[in-house]
């Protein structure tokens, strides 16, 4: 927990399971090294501040869900998800299509220049150079709603799209979260519900413990194997 908490940089992501037939959410907080589980009745902000705390004080990679801002301003919004987002969106309006090909163009162009670890002052210029770019696109006129409701959440986390220029260590995308997310998905199609607290409990403890294992590289079957062996 303490590693979490302390984290320089922390991938986020939730998603829905049931407990007892109820709504609830699975929530990962992930590094490269381990990855922590907590299901809570909640998908609000105490839940952050349960896990986290309000001293902490690493930047947070995660989707566009508005909990996060309320919690911190450190923060890098996943361009995976607004880049399939766009793509679809360009698949149905026609008006979508160059905003689509122009956000696609800024993300590659802009993690083919950072391969080259660029010192700060060319990161700083890349970063101010992305700014004006998003902004040109988020400042045309659109007319169709989910277009518009696009745009508004572009513009909602402007200042949160390119973190990872300035900060060499920060990913654009939150695939950590989602990988580490997957295999809860499959569970909860295969168990349907938790069936009560003591399970759901249980169930943090195990999957924290296995995804952490496996993170490190560790042979699962062999760890377990040892700990119901003490």
């Amino acid at each position: 927990m303490n590693k979490i908490r302390n984290a320089p940089i922390l991938f986020v992501d939730e998603t829905g399971i049931h407990v007892q037939g109820e709504k609830h959410w699975i929530w990962t907080f992930t590094t490269p090294s381990e990855t922590f589980f907590v299901i809570r009745k909640s998908r609000g902000t105490k839940v952050l501040e349960e896990v986290l705390t309000r001293r902490f004080k690493g930047i947070i990679v995660c989707d566009g869900w508005k909990l996060y801002l309320r919690f911190t301003k450190k923060l890098q919004r996943c361009w995976a998800h607004l880049l399939r987002e766009s793509k679809e969106i360009s698949e149905k309006y026609e008006e979508a299509i160059p905003l689509h090909k122009a956000l696609k163009e800024l993300y590659e162009s802009l993690t083919n220049a950072l391969d080259h670890n660029p010192p700060p002052d060319i990161r700083t210029e890349l970063w101010q150079s992305a700014r004006e770019t998003l902004l040109h696109w988020i400042q045309k006129e659109y007319l169709e709603v989910k277009v518009l409701k696009l745009i508004g959440k572009i513009s909602n986390g402007f200042y949160y799209w390119f973190t990872f220029i300035i900060n060499p260590d920060v990913e654009p995308t939150n695939n950590r979260a989602e990988r580490a997310l997957r295999p809860q998905v499959i569970l909860r199609k295969i168990l349907g519900t938790l069936r009560n607290d003591k399970g759901t409990s249980i169930h943090e403890r195990i999957m924290t413990t296995l995804t952490t294992w496996e993170q490190r590289g560790l042979d699962c079957l062999k760890m377990l194997t040892a700990r119901l062996a003490c």
